[in-house]
């Protein structure tokens, strides 16, 4: 996780790294102890859960560390190329087609998934759903809130601008940052 946004009720508090951002939320909350704090990766608008218990040091010394590597499980394939041997089900005529590609049926599905990667659908997609996730939460009783991801979801830019000017200016400032993601896929 890079960079998160941390909001109490309808304003932003925090936004950046998490090691900066966590410190910016400790001090807010030691101003503000009824504040209620919802904090967001800022790419993929997942739920951040941050202890706050302690002091400033103590935050600091439980959050994951910056570079946190997800160790991947080792089993047949190619380990050290970084090759994993997984199973995949599919219909008698999709391995006969696959059987007939050159370089056999890993080659062909390897060039399958690069080709969609290159699209643009998944990043697309991945951006929609980044900007529905927050939305939903921050956003789910504003004015205008289900019209709002329907043009998000048709990639209407300007109709989903003008859903979203009654909201409040910091949901709505972020909601549109993620939106145009989207938008730009």
């Amino acid at each position: 996780m890079s960079e998160i946004i941390a909001f109490d009720g309808n304003h932003c508090i925090s936004s950046g790294p998490l090691a900066s951002a966590a410190k910016e939320i400790k001090v807010y909350l030691e101003n503000c102890p009824d504040a209620q704090i919802l904090a967001f990766d800022s790419k993929t608008s997942q739920p951040v859960e941050i202890d706050l218990r302690g002091s400033a040091a103590d935050v600091h010394a439980k959050l994951p560390p910056a570079d946190e590597a997800k160790e991947t499980p080792r089993g047949p394939g190619r380990p050290k190329l970084g090759v994993i041997a997984r199973e995949i089900t599919l219909l008698p005529r999709h391995w006969e087609w696959l059987a007939k590609q050159p370089g056999g049926a890993s080659v062909a599905i390897r060039k399958l998934i690069e080709e969609a990667r290159k699209s643009g659908a998944d990043a697309k997609r991945t951006a929609q759903e980044s900007a529905y996730r927050f939305i939903t939460a921050m956003a789910g009783n504003a004015p205008h809130y289900e019209e709002a991801l329907r043009a998000l979801f048709a990639n209407e830019d300007t109709r989903f601008h003008a859903l979203t000017e009654s909201w409040p200016r910091d949901i709505r400032d972020h909601a549109r940052t993620l939106a145009q993601r989207a938008f730009e896929k």
